[in-house]
């Protein structure tokens, strides 16, 4: 392994790996964009219609959390292929990055829910009343109430799901959807080249890093009880 610290290695694979990385990322942003476009409602509406919301209604509630504990029960690669059919209909194909992409929403948006609803109980109940008490419309409570008063918590709640999609991309690239995880498949596994394996791992864990270091920064710059 070695071999990774050579001209040679990095003139041969370089351009594989740059490519791999920017599938990854490409893949990661437009799922987690998506997946939150999802999500982010499913959660809102959990905290709503929960026994202690202020729009209570237990057979929504029910139905949601039924469905989001389906969604994240299903391993990801089993859901990629059950769902294949599905995806081209979406995009026009099964694999590659646009293949994944489908799979990787459907598969985060409910982790994300739970997210979301998360951050949103730990919002002071009495901030919520107060809004309620001065008239405040129950969309007015959720933007101007609950989405602020849970952004730090979102924001290090974003830097998990994202990680989390990051890793769906790797498992993804066992199903040919391009991105890091594919080349460590191809060439780290099938090509018998552990330095590409390495590699792979060890860009996937900066790129963890990196996400991680920024969004608790983010998180830390925002939250008031820091000030």
């Amino acid at each position: 392994m070695a071999d990774i610290f050579t001209a040679d290695f990095w003139a041969k694979y370089g351009p594989l790996l740059l490519d791999g990385t920017w599938d990854s990322l490409v893949m990661v942003v437009i799922s987690t964009v998506f997946a939150y476009i999802l999500g982010l409602p499913l959660g809102v509406l959990l905290i709503l219609t929960g026994d202690h919301g202020i729009r209570p209604h237990k057979a929504l509630n029910r139905v949601l959390a039924w469905v989001i504990n389906v969604g994240r029960s299903l391993p990801f690669i089993i859901l990629m292929v059950a769902i294949m059919d599905f995806t081209k209909l979406i995009v026009g194909t099964k694999i590659g990055v646009k293949g994944a992409i489908v799979p990787l929403v459907i598969s985060a948006a409910p982790f994300i829910a739970r997210m979301v609803e998360t951050s949103l109980s730990e919002v002071d109940a009495g901030v919520v009343e107060a809004a309620q008490s001065m008239g405040a419309s129950t969309f007015q409570i959720v933007w101007k109430v609950y989405l602020p008063e849970a952004k730090p918590s979102l924001i290090l709640g974003g830097s998990i799901s994202v990680i989390t999609i990051l890793a769906y991309t790797a498992i993804a690239g066992a199903v040919g959807a391009g991105g890091l995880g594919d080349l460590a498949i191809r060439y780290g596994y099938q090509r018998r080249v552990p330095s590409m394996m390495l590699v792979t791992v060890i860009f996937l864990i900066v790129l963890v890093q990196i996400i991680q270091s920024v969004f608790s920064r983010v998180s830390n710059r925002i939250d008031k009880r820091l000030k």
